[in-house]
């Protein structure tokens, strides 16, 4: 009888998500404090929601039609009911306003860190699970909860070292837009056709920065085929109507008055279009006020937002300093937030209109970039490792580390099997600072052993003579027990001068 073949698993991480190790970790929650400082001093206040929502209360704003289940993750309940893993944090965010709504004071401030999950086709830096972090404030009608955001966006930039002139919060407004499109004949409505067309529109607008206006032009045209083979069908606007899209994404300007100007030019006699304009001149006079200038927030008419739920102003905030893309060629990072106005996503709720606007940092493209303008950064430095070279003196060694936690030093001690050697080589993958010695000896003369690994392995890169490496011991000093902690202190404060 054949013997029965074990099943193995293969080990891999789903396809369009992906393991993060500690640096990353580490990273990603000191940009969290920072982000986190900053909208605690505008006054908000933190909040978490389910990661799961019934699909009909996350509704349907997902650009990406032809992905499964729209582009969310979702399943059915054992009571037939469809739940999805939440798209962004906004919807949950309206959801939540709804069912609290008079318990909730108005305005409500918030803001919310969290994976999102999105079922996108994976590549290269796009993945399914990524992290937000939100901030919103629901229930103030007013340009200037709008005009705070772009504050709050630029300030928390600004802390986390990304420095004026490397970033522009960039501001639009969906009615202006809409106004654009009520003179080209696609002003909104229930009809569907007109309603893909605008849709259409919005997408290819909103892929100027990756595409140029020559892209976004075919977009609206007859459609455009990329580098693949693959067709994109297009709009089909009209030459002139073309031209009025392009004319009203190219009037962008650092002089926030003069694209104001131009835009009440553009939209004509269409009532919303002037509502929007009118809305910009306000948030640009509350800026002005504020000491927030067109080098930190300007107004581009191309910001457009991929989600369809936006219904006033649309923020952006773009990092302008030059990386390399795939093929070698200068390329802007591009954008790290957005967001916008929002007043109708509560009213599928409550059937009333509640205003409501907020913008997200995506903290995964921040991140990236921050690594990138901090390229000469070191590895973030480990615990402190306590050797273990006597099983019987484990309760000492035990002891030897819970002093350095409780003196509020990171410690850890040692519980692999391996000897003095391999434990070193652990400690500088765990990327430790100081190794804590001791064995026979030092119990018997009543020291420890401190040996400096970040000095020591500045001083290898200097010294090439193995017998001098040896009879010296660089980085390397015997303490009395009782000095353990003072000791320690001291090393890491010469080392690591912020610990």
């Amino acid at each position: 009888m054949a013997k029965k073949k074990t099943f193995r698993p293969k080990a891999r991480v789903p396809r369009g998500l992906r393991d993060q190790f500690a640096g990353d970790v580490m990273a990603r929650q000191a940009a969290l404090d920072t982000i986190r400082a900053v909208y605690d001093s505008y006054g908000f206040e933190p909040l978490e929601t389910s990661a799961f929502e019934y699909a009909d209360a996350l509704g349907k704003f997902l650009p990406d039609s032809d992905r499964p289940n729209e582009g969310v993750f979702a399943l059915r309940d054992d009571d037939d009911q469809w739940l999805a893993l939440r798209y962004d944090l906004t919807a949950p965010l309206a959801r939540l306003v709804a069912e609290h709504f008079d318990a909730l004071p108005k305005p409500f401030r918030r803001y919310q860190f969290g994976p999102v999950w999105r079922n996108e086709k994976p590549g290269p830096g796009r993945y399914r699970e990524f992290f937000q972090f939100d901030v919103d404030t629901v229930g103030a009608p007013v340009m200037a909860a709008d005009a705070e955001l772009c504050m709050v966006l630029s300030d928390a930039l600004e802390a986390l070292g990304i420095a004026r002139g490397d970033y522009m919060v960039r501001v639009n407004n969906r009615k202006i837009l809409n106004g654009v499109l009520e003179t080209i004949g696609a002003a909104h409505g229930d009809d569907p056709e007109i309603a893909q067309k605008r849709l259409t529109i919005l997408r290819a607008v909103d892929k100027l920065d990756r595409l140029g206006v020559e892209g976004v032009r075919l977009l609206l045209g007859a459609g455009r085929r990329d580098e693949s083979g693959d067709f994109t069908e297009g709009a089909h606007l009209s030459e002139d109507q073309i031209a009025q899209v392009i004319a009203f994404i190219e009037a962008g300007d650092p002089d926030r008055a003069k694209v104001c100007a131009t835009l009440r030019a553009l939209v004509g006699d269409s009532a919303v279009g002037c509502e929007g304009v009118a809305e910009l001149e306000e948030i640009d006079h509350l800026l002005s006020a504020a000491g927030f200038a067109g080098d930190r927030v300007c107004f581009d008419p191309s910001v457009v937002r991929g989600l369809g739920y936006y219904t006033g102003p649309v923020i952006e905030a773009e990092l302008t300093f030059e990386v390399l893309d795939e093929k070698g060629n200068k390329v802007q990072f591009g954008s790290v937030a957005g967001g916008g106005r929002y007043d109708d996503l509560v009213k599928r709720f409550k059937g009333v209109e509640v205003p409501a606007t907020g913008v997200s940092i995506g903290v995964d493209r921040l991140l990236a970039a921050l690594r990138l303008l901090n390229s000469d950064t070191a590895q973030p430095a480990g615990p402190v490792i306590v050797l273990v070279l006597d099983a019987a003196k484990m309760g000492d060694y035990q002891k030897m580390v819970g002093e350095l936690r409780a003196a509020g030093i990171r410690a850890e001690l040692y519980l692999g099997g391996s000897g003095m050697r391999a434990q070193l080589k652990y400690a500088d993958k765990r990327h430790a600072p100081i190794a804590v010695i001791a064995g026979e000896d030092e119990f018997a003369a009543g020291e420890v052993t401190l040996k400096d690994l970040l000095l020591g392995s500045r001083l290898s890169a200097e010294i090439s003579d193995n017998k001098a490496w040896r009879e010296d011991q660089p980085a390397q000093i015997s303490v009395p027990r009782a000095e353990l902690v003072a000791a320690v202190r001291d090393m890491l404060a010469r080392d690591l001068p912020a610990v």
